[in-house]
């Protein structure tokens, strides 16, 4: 770090106050696509931090969440200007639903310059990503700066987690800045979310009268890597667990005997799901996240409904039960010990499986996930995109530890294919394989050249199906005939991901698929996998 001196007070710059106070944070990468804004803040880069560069700034901001879900840390993000942001804030609809927690820097004009609207000036930063953000806000001077990028890393880790945003003018960076502004690095905000006793009486109470209890979880538990004592917990009630519908996370090992599997999105089929339990005590996540219009009860009759989650306004949009806001984790180690166990044999929830054989037939997306799950370890991290095909992975794809799974939490496309990459480099030891469907592969594509780039081994996988399935399947449930923009035919993905710099096959038999797979695993280094597969 660089000092200034200036009659017997030291100085540093702005940059390297805010570099340091990243530091302070654990943060050292920033994902980002630059622009003339940027330049100032990227000169003379620290060596102990990586630049990714992205060719598109939703994939910056998928890697940043990819990374920042994975590790727990705040994802650091440069955008260039307003044109930058807009191109993002897709991207954004997935951060802020999945409480990523991230701080997105922007630079705007410089300040000596904007009475005159010149180009590339951010005309009203602080309201340009609202909503899709926790805070939203520009310094009113330079000496503000680290303090504002203080205040975002803070807000974005905080309960409920999630993206921040700041913009600032390019000519900050390089000001002199006061010595107090270093007292920032070493600040540290702490969160404790516990409740007592007497405020967790009413559940307890409410567990040991129930009949028949149910758990539903949501991504707060894989979020804070409390899935085993949810496992516990399961075990101790004799009770089945679901997901929560749209899950973003897997909180819950697929394996376990408890596990009955994800609840359908809408009102009518998810009441039906939890038809004969007088208690549901959801933990960690929406109540509910729905999505097919299927009207209906909201709950079974005479269910009670009790929610537990860390965040506040969740338990607020509710509408219906009662909720505590209190730190999944810590409430979860409370019910354990205080819970006592129910007698008789404990159930087995799962839904046996038939797997397929591994053969010449013609590949189909159970065969895909039969195969996948057969060959690859046991702590492979799964990202999906191929939304046609996501009970599929649900019922057939083992996911038994923390962060094995993680989908676009808004249902934005554009997500899975950069925050593979993210979660990799928030963890090189675990393998990570990404589903993504031939039809959203388009809105990140080039997160293929950022994977070639770094060397990042993930493995892609395209489920071909020359159209968007999921599409389909609404325009049939909506009893909608010739609807036009569905069909996706004539594009080469081998040579687009051979054109990014990156080894690529096709495939269409089980057969094929299988010995591809295997080969792909193995490998280390970034591999594209078109699995080819009937028309929806």
């Amino acid at each position: 770090m660089r000092y200034i001196s200036v009659e017997n007070t030291t100085y540093t710059t702005v940059k390297d106050s805010v570099y340091q106070i990243l530091r302070g944070a654990g943060v050292n990468k920033v994902f980002g696509n630059p622009g003339s804004n940027e330049l100032n803040f990227l000169k003379d880069f620290p060596d102990d931090f990586e630049y990714i560069l992205c060719l598109h700034e939703g994939v910056a901001i998928g890697m940043a969440e990819g990374y920042a879900q994975a590790t727990g840390l705040p994802g650091f993000v440069n955008l260039h200007a307003a044109a930058g942001t807009g191109n993002a804030m897709g991207a954004l609809s997935n951060s802020v639903n999945s409480h990523a927690p991230l701080v997105v820097t922007a630079g705007q004009q410089a300040r000596t310059m904007v009475y005159s609207d010149p180009l590339l000036k951010n005309s009203n930063a602080v309201v340009l990503p609202m909503p899709l953000v926790k805070d939203s806000y520009e310094p009113l001077s330079a000496q503000e700066v680290p303090h504002a990028i203080s205040r975002a890393l803070h807000i974005a880790m905080s309960p409920a987690k999630g993206p921040v945003y700041v913009s600032i003018p390019y000519d900050d960076w390089d000001q002199p800045i006061a010595h107090d502004a270093l007292h920032l690095a070493t600040r540290n905000v702490v969160h404790f979310g516990a409740p007592s006793l007497n405020e967790l009486q009413p559940l307890l109470v409410a567990l040991a009268k129930a009949s028949s209890p149910v758990l539903v979880l949501g991504p707060e538990v894989d979020a804070l890597r409390c899935n085993s004592k949810a496992a516990l917990l399961a075990d101790k009630l004799h009770a089945p667990v679901w997901v929560a519908p749209s899950a973003p996370r897997c909180p819950f090992p697929t394996n376990h005997h408890c596990f009955a599997g994800i609840l359908p999105a809408g009102e009518a089929s998810l009441a039906q799901k939890l038809h004969g339990h007088d208690l549901i005590l959801v933990l960690g996540g929406p109540v509910f996240r729905y999505h097919q219009n299927d009207p209906g009860a909201l709950l079974p009759e005479n269910a009670q409904l009790l929610l537990v989650t860390g965040d506040a306004q969740e338990a607020a949009r509710s509408p219906v039960g009662d909720a505590i806001v209190a730190n999944v984790d810590t409430v979860l180690s409370c019910l354990i010990e205080r819970i006592t166990d129910r007698k008789g044999d404990c159930p087995d929830f799962r839904k046996p499986i038939q797997r397929l054989e591994i053969d010449h037939s013609q590949l189909e997306p159970s065969a895909i996930f039969d195969i996948v799950d057969a060959i690859a370890p046991r702590n492979t991290v799964y990202l999906n995109e191929a939304t046609s095909t996501i009970a599929t992975l649900w019922e057939r794809v083992g996911m038994e530890e923390p962060g094995s799974y993680y989908f676009a939490a808004a249902g934005g496309l554009g997500f899975a294919m950069p925050a593979a990459l993210g979660v990799k480099l928030a963890d090189p030891t675990r393998p990570v394989v990404a589903f993504i469907g031939d039809g959203s592969a388009h809105y990140s594509i080039t997160s293929l050249w950022t994977a070639a780039r770094y060397q990042i081994p993930v493995v892609f996988i395209i489920i071909n199906n020359s159209g968007y399935g999921a599409l389909k399947w609404f325009s049939h449930q909506f009893k909608i005939q010739n609807v036009p923009g569905i069909e996706i035919d004539g594009i080469d993905f081998i040579q687009l991901s051979e054109g990014y710099g990156i080894a690529a096959h096709r495939v269409s038999t089980r057969a094929e698929f299988s010995q591809v797979f295997d080969n792909a695993i193995a490998e280390h280094a970034p591999v594209l996998i078109e699995a080819r597969i009937e028309r929806v």
